[in-house]
């Protein structure tokens, strides 16, 4: 496996606790939204354990974990290597994203108590106020923890096990949102308007909201990983996004 800069070998730190798995899983996750294990990149059991200092065990089980996500995929006789991403998977995943948010934010309009919709207004004022000095997989994972906290307050046990299900490959996506966004800041803001239609109780404003925000963060990262790889032209609108 190799690293893209010195300051790579620091990635992966020594690990003692009773879940080994767990603690392999989330500095994985972190290593691949970070870009440190870029897309195609080979998951070396033995090197990664070294610099753990773990046995292969725990990283085997946590790799097969982020293969279950849709996170590493599983070669014959080479073990696992990160996921490559396609526009089309790009595209896939979004639809899926879009569906779910604006079904969640639909339920929450009308079953969060003013309680959690306080949180939600609390975490996204702390979003705005860290995000000029969090480090990216920090703002990724407090980006994150929004649209999880919805699906939570839709009252769903069924959809918010669907959403949770998804979030390490939502991460990947995001890391390439954060990425188009020069000013985090800027990005932190546009959680606002959500949760503004929310507490009003206004369904179709919620709705829109979400959408909108969703939609330009589809387009951004599409846009982005045209550029990128050069496959194809970037389309106006989301190629199988509803219209708004």
């Amino acid at each position: 496996m190799a690293f893209s800069s010195p300051s790579d070998s620091a990635v992966f730190e020594s690990v003692e606790a009773p879940d080994l798995v767990g603690l392999v899983e989330a500095q994985l996750t972190r290593a691949i939204v970070e870009g440190h294990l870029a897309p195609g990149s080979r998951i070396v059991e033995a090197e990664i354990a070294r610099r753990m200092g773990v046995s292969r065990a725990p990283v085997r089980e946590a790799a097969r974990r982020l293969e279950r996500q849709g996170v590493l995929v599983a070669r014959p006789r080479h073990g696992f290597a990160v996921r490559t991403i396609s526009v089309q998977e790009i595209d896939d995943l979004f639809e899926v994203r879009l569906s779910l948010e604006l079904t969640a934010v639909e339920l929450a309009c009308r079953k969060a108590d003013d309680a959690g919709l306080a949180r939600l207004r609390a975490l996204v004022d702390a979003m705005v106020r860290d995000a000029p000095t969090q480090p990216q997989h920090v703002r990724i994972a407090t980006d994150l923890a929004f649209h999880t906290l919805i699906s939570e307050l839709s009252g769903n046990a069924h959809l918010h096990r669907i959403f949770s299900n998804t979030q390490t490959e939502m991460q990947m996506i995001i890391a390439l949102i954060d990425a188009v966004y020069h000013d985090p800041e800027t990005m932190a803001n546009t959680h606002y308007p959500i949760v503004d239609a929310l507490e009003s109780r206004d369904v179709e404003a919620s709705r829109a909201a979400m959408r909108e925000h969703l939609d330009d963060a589809w387009l951004q990262v599409r846009a982005l990983f045209v550029k990128q790889h050069g496959t194809v032209s970037p389309s106006p609108t989301p190629t199988k996004g509803p219209a708004r």
